[in-house]
């Protein structure tokens, strides 16, 4: 892993798992051990957002639910994909502990269902099916920040 001064990182977008709180904090412990090197979001969280999506080679600094700095991260693969289309390679590798796509798919509409999803999106009705677009990103930790 590589050493990031405070004017790099200070200068990377920052990545969020989950929403702060529990959930967060695994998804981060997870990136920081080695076990999470994928992550999947609702494309149009990010169009709702305004934000473009990574790009391979990119970097941003993870915070944990207190927002602070605890990582950095590089993007090794991007794909837009129908949420039908995840595959059990890419729900294994976001470090879940899920044993099957049925699982991993499972856990993963709880969350875009939840109460504060919705209230990001501004939909309390915000739900997905096999159709929706969804953004599969694999990333390499390239630095620890904690320390």
């Amino acid at each position: 892993m590589t050493h990031a001064s405070d004017a790099d990182i200070a200068a990377l977008p920052v990545e969020q798992f989950g929403f702060p709180g529990p959930l967060r904090d695994q998804l981060v412990a997870a990136v920081l051990d080695g076990s999470k090197t994928a992550t999947t979001g609702v494309l149009a969280a990010y169009e709702h957002e305004g934000e473009a999506l990574p790009e391979v080679g990119a970097r941003a600094v993870v915070v944990d639910s207190a927002d602070h700095p605890v990582a950095v991260m590089e993007f090794t693969e991007v794909r837009v994909v129908p949420l039908r289309e995840v595959d059990l390679a890419h729900a294994v590798d976001e470090g879940e502990g899920d044993t099957s796509v049925a699982g991993w798919r499972r856990t993963h509409e709880e969350f875009w269902h939840s109460p504060e999803m919705r209230a990001a999106m501004d939909d309390p009705d915000f739900t997905v099916d096999d159709d929706t677009l969804v953004v599969l990103q694999r990333f390499r930790l390239v630095a620890d920040l904690r320390g």
